[in-house]
């Protein structure tokens, strides 16, 4: 199957090349990608979040049969965006720990703007959860493939139009929190989980480390999503 993987803020195809390799190793056809405005500085300028969906949207629009897609963190909300516009081709959507955007929700409206980008913070904006696992190799790696990220991306609200999104198959592999933790969350109607709430067939997979799996823990988060898409 066509696996499209989005990553989260900062980050390029680069970042999916262990998991690309698990995943075509076991017999699917990963497509990295960078995501639009993520080439330079002077791009992520003029790039919005709508700019990223129609990216992946015409990538699904290319292939023959059905798409995966996976989204890291913030690539999450342009995975789930994405789906809503081709509904009939997404076969499966995983998100990375992250959870499906409301309806008009912005990615992240509070990072700090630096000449009209948002670059890679210093770590101490991050939480604890979020860097385990992240040692000074990992984090050297993840600085010299970090590239500016569009404030639009960050800022932009979220349009979702077609309800038969929800009915999509989908895992949310789920790093810095438990399916307790989010089924409490459901259970109490809290407001940010609204959308994951109403879909129908998520499964969640915990996978323990910190935000970025893709560099703490690539091997088990590549046979986390290849799990996923047996079924689709």
């Amino acid at each position: 199957m066509d696996v499209i993987l989005i990553p989260g803020f900062w980050l390029g195809a680069e970042s999916w090349e262990p998991v690309s390799r698990a995943l075509a190793a076991a017999g699917h056809r990963p497509l990295a990608l960078t995501p639009r405005g993520l080439e330079s500085v002077e791009s992520a300028r003029t790039v919005g979040l709508s700019d990223q969906v129609d990216a992946i949207v015409a990538m699904i629009d290319e292939l023959r049969g059905p798409v995966a897609l996976v989204g890291h963190s913030g690539g999450g909300n342009v995975a789930h965006a994405a789906a809503d516009r081709r509904v009939e081709r997404v076969a499966h959507v995983v998100y990375v720990d992250t959870l499906a955007p409301n309806p008009g929700q912005a990615i992240n409206d509070q990072l700090p703007v630096v000449d009209g980008v948002i670059p890679l913070p210093d770590w101490s904006i991050f939480d604890d959860h979020d860097l385990r696992d992240l040692d000074e190799a990992l984090r050297a790696r993840f600085a010299g493939l970090a590239r500016p990220e569009p404030v639009g991306v960050a800022q932009d609200p979220v349009t979702l139009e077609d309800p038969r999104r929800h009915d999509l198959a989908a895992t949310l592999i789920a790093c810095t929190f438990t399916a307790a933790d989010l089924h409490e969350l459901i259970a109490r109607g809290a407001d940010f989980v609204a959308e994951t709430a109403a879909m129908t067939r998520l499964r969640v997979v915990e996978l323990p480390t910190g935000h970025w799996p893709q560099f703490t823990r690539p091997a088990p988060l590549a046979s986390a999503i290849t799990t996923a898409l047996v079924d689709a």
